[in-house]
């Protein structure tokens, strides 16, 4: 059973890391060759602001009393620049964010994990094709840019780490950090006279990222005070710069002026998901080479935005934010980055329609060139007769398309507007076949892995029936030969085409999984042939009942209020199955519980206002509730340190309000708890409940401080019938009962409590949406790793207090959980592979994301239980918890 458990839970990463080599794998190819207008471009030089985590609405609406809350910004809006709405896409962090604004392209999540502050792939830039680039800001973005440009002419100016504190009495001075450096910066510079001609030569950069406005939005929710006077201090310092530098220029007009954003913020303080207010972010442009202000209004959207925020006379152009990239390469005459998929938005350019026409052109060629590269590439690692070629855009095609843009804007301004179309033609062209080689393995590997996903599945339903039913015929040697075959032949296959390694374990794992499969034909040939004496229309009322069952958490992914339709469900089974007539009052508390659970999940799950008071009193009432318990079974120490940390997450939460930090206390005694919460219940008393009750006290001491400022609580059903059952006891393994059709609804109970635990109380928005607010009673200093690792343990801690609930059911009913867990398995990987056909194969990056998320989360959960189960046979084997030798021997 070791064996078949590491077997399984190696299967089950590879089926994990599949989604991701199948629609996560990197956009970036290399081999490009640069493209540029050929045109003098209109400016001498660009400054980027990136006021990071500012959403469009905050910056456009105006206040209660109607002005504007940036007035110079305002005033470039209205009278000498072009504005509107980038959006962005998920996942909106600043990191990708950062990389879709000055490379141009969109970060695959794989990237995203692999660093934060480095690049953990080469790829082109606008600084990186600058002459010189000059970045001041945060220390967790402006390194990774610095790092990914070729020589030595990206130059970063960042402030120390510790000053992104959460709990900072003032975060912006972040903001106000940049602004005096760059100031200090440019008169250091009118005294260097090396550093002075660098300046003052062309394709310069200047790049401002500003972190305060994220910071106070995380540390007091968007709509707060510290976050709107943010925005009116970044203004204030944009116009003092503005002015600054057109001094230091001697106004001769060649400074071209970009202000956005990177991503917005949800109402409640976080960001990651694709919530409006996440994804939409505000654009103003301004300066030499940009269109002035507008005064027609535009009619082409019909969000109502422009009403909203008193723009309906300005004309707004939106843009995604890849397309800044080359904007700022048109503006300052730059190559654009190799590996961007930007399209330049030409309404954003005051110049020549000849002008506007060789730079689409340009930008249409350099997309062009990408698609060609990924063409050669899937050409070369394609067996010739296999290979399908993308056909609105063959070598034929590609060359006429070329030939008449060329010609076209060779024939003069009547032209010009008829090859600015074509261009724009061929770009939808040269991104639609970009995606189709880069989907080109999609449907293969798709095919693979569900191919070894059913063969796994079947071999647990054989395995399951051949431990039960004693049946067994060894392999035969064609058998073996025969698979051995068909290995070498796709092995021979893969190399023919010069796949990558990961494709062998995806296309060869479903060889031994199907072998192992096939060996067991005698099982099911058995069991076909007992069908005669099976109880047939219990077996399908059960088949029905799990299908159902299956079907309802399916669907609760996608609408939680299934979930209270299943715990109605559930709290009517007592009356279905007759088991209130036997234990009245343990079916009445079952019932009440049940439908108290159904509220839940109709709650909202996030956007509630803080409340503390709820959290620690629901730490004070677990307390109150097992006081005779904990009195009873010697621990009062764990009483003792809910209280205390009731205590500890109520003087944090006052202390960052009155913006005194966090105190060292606090923190010390969060990150013992944390630590001692692994340790304690290993000392606890050896009673079954007692055990339980010790892990369950030690965990919510943890739940608690992470549940810091938010409103989250989970309910776990503890049956009372543990009390009389001693870890410590000599189990008779003879009284060990085998599996029975019964036990299927034990499992699917089990499966189901794992997804009330975690989406009943919405814990899934800790995942999808970056909010370090949980995290302020162990540090506020921002580290996304550390604090990455909090959240997820606070996802999975009502996880584990259902496995180790179901544990201890299992060693009370002295019913191996080894089969029971086998049937659990059968049930979640028939979840995973239920969502893997769901799994969009078109539509919007967030559409597909959201489908794949889902996969994600049921193998995450496949995973992580095998691996406890894994690790409570070793502990068991190997007597850690017990000192005695036959402790839960049976398992």
């Amino acid at each position: 059973m070791m064996i078949f458990f590491i077997v399984g839970l190696i299967v089950h990463v590879v089926f994990f890391l599949s989604i991701f080599d199948i629609y996560f794998t990197s956009p970036l190819v290399h081999g490009m060759t640069p493209q540029h207008v050929p045109l003098a471009p209109p400016a001498k030089r660009l400054v980027l602001f990136v006021a990071d985590g500012l959403r469009a609405d905050s910056l456009f609406k105006p206040d209660d009393n109607g002005t504007g809350r940036a007035p110079y910004l305002r005033s470039v809006i209205e009278e000498s620049g072009t504005w509107g709405v980038s959006h962005t896409r998920v996942p909106t962090e600043s990191r990708p964010g950062h990389v879709a604004l000055i490379a141009g392209f969109y970060e695959d999540v794989s990237a995203v994990a692999k660093g934060w502050k480095e690049n953990p792939v080469e790829f082109d830039s606008v600084f990186n094709e600058s002459r010189h680039t000059w970045c001041w800001g945060s220390p967790d973005i402006l390194p990774m840019f610095a790092k990914g440009a070729t020589g030595d002419h990206v130059y970063t100016y960042t402030y120390p780490p510790e000053r992104e504190d959460f709990a900072s009495t003032d975060a912006s001075r972040l903001d106000t950090w940049v602004f005096d450096e760059v100031k200090d910066f440019l008169n250091v510079a009118k005294s260097n006279e090396t550093l002075l001609n660098m300046l003052h030569e062309e394709q310069n950069m200047f790049f401002l990222h500003l972190l305060g406005i994220d910071t106070n939005g995380h540390a007091h929710r968007p709509m707060s005070k510290e976050y709107l006077e943010n925005i009116g201090l970044v203004d204030s310092g944009v116009a003092e710069f503005v002015s600054v530098m057109d001094d230091f220029y001697g106004h001769d007009g060649k400074t071209a002026y970009i202000f956005t954003s990177d991503h917005g913020m949800t109402n409640w303080g976080s960001h990651g998901a694709g919530h409006p207010s996440e994804t939409l972010t505000p654009l103003v442009a301004w300066g030499a080479g940009v269109q002035t202000a507008q005064r027609e209004g535009s009619h082409k959207y019909d969000d109502n935005y422009l009403k909203e925020w008193g723009l309906e006379t300005s004309m707004r152009v939106d843009v995604n934010q890849a397309d800044i990239a080359p904007l700022m390469s048109s503006l300052i005459g730059v190559p654009f980055p190799v590996n961007s998929v930007g399209v330049l938005p030409l309404n954003y350019l005051n110049n020549s329609q000849h002008f506007k026409a060789e730079s689409i052109y340009a930008n249409a060629i350099q997309i062009l060139e990408q698609f060609r590269v990924k063409m050669a590439q899937k050409k070369e690692t394609t067996i010739s007769f296999l290979f399908t070629p993308y056909q609105p855009l063959t070598d034929s095609k590609q060359m006429d398309f070329m030939r008449n843009a060329r010609n076209l804007i060779q024939k003069g301004q009547s032209d010009e507007a008829v090859s600015i179309r074509y261009c724009e033609d061929l770009i939808v062209q040269a991104m639609e076949g970009l995606s189709y080689y880069h989907t080109y393995d999609r449907l293969f590997l798709g095919s693979s892995v569900v191919l070894g996903f059913i063969g796994w599945t079947s071999y647990v339903v054989l395995f399951i029936l051949k431990t039960h039913a004693s049946l067994r015929k060894p392999p035969t040697n064609i058998l073996g030969q025969m698979f051995l075959c068909i290995g070498l032949l796709v092995a021979l296959f893969l190399m023919v085409q010069s796949s990558p390694w990961t494709y062998y374990i995806y296309c060869l794992l479903p060889v031994p999984v199907w072998f192992s499969v096939m060996r067991e034909f005698e099982t099911l040939a058995s069991l076909v042939r007992s069908v005669p004496s099976l109880p047939l229309s219990k077996c399908f009322g059960y088949f029905l009942l799990v299908t159902f069952g299956i079907e309802l958490l399916v669907v609760s992914f996608f609408y939680r209020a299934m979930l209270t339709l299943g715990l109605v469900v559930l709290a009517l089974w007592p009356m279905v199955s007759g088991l209130y007539t036997k234990a009245k009052f343990r079916s009445l508390s079952w019932m009440l519980s049940c439908l108290f659970l159904a509220v839940f999940p109709l709650l909202p799950v996030v956007g509630r206002e803080p409340d503390v008071n709820y959290v620690g009193s629901y730490g004070l009432h677990i307390c109150l509730k097992y006081t005779f318990l904990i009195l009873f079974v010697c621990i009062c120490f764990q009483m003792m340190q809910v209280v205390l940390c009731a205590y500890i997450l109520t003087s944090t939460h006052s202390s960052l309000q009155l913006k005194q930090g966090l105190p060292l206390f606090n923190q010390l005694v969060s990150w013992l708890t944390l630590v001692s919460s692994f340790l304690i219940p290993l000392l606890s008393s050896t009673r079954l409940f007692h055990r339980l009750l010790s892990i369950l006290m030690s965990l919510v001491c943890v739940y608690l401080l992470l549940s810091c400022l938010s409103k989250e609580m989970e309910f776990i059903n503890k049956p009372h019938s543990l009390s009389s059952t001693d870890f410590a006891e000599n189990i008779d393994i003879t009284k060990i009962r085998q599996l029975r059709l019964d036990d299927i609804q034990r499992s699917y109970f089990f499966v189901f409590f794992i997804i009330i635990a975690f989406f009943g109380c919405g814990n899934i928005a800790s995942i999808n949406s970056f909010d370090p607010a949980s995290v302020y009673c162990f540090l506020t200093v921002f580290n996304p790793f550390i604090m990455g690792g909090l959240l997820m343990w606070k996802v999975l801690i009502p996880f584990v207090i259902v496995m180790c609930t179901f544990e201890s059911i299992q060693v009370s009913t002295q019913l191996s959980s080894r089969s029971l867990f086998l049937v659990v398995l059968v049930i979640s990987d028939l979840m995973a592979l239920h969502f893997f056909f769901l799994v969009k194969d078109h539509g919007s990056w967030l559409d597909i994301g959201t489908s794949i998320s889902h996969y994600v989360i049921v193998m995450s959960m496949t995973i992580f239980l095998m691996l406890l189960s894994v690790m409570t046979h070793i502990l068991t084997s190997k007597r850690i918890l017990i000192g005695r030798k036959r402790k839960m021997h049976f398992r």
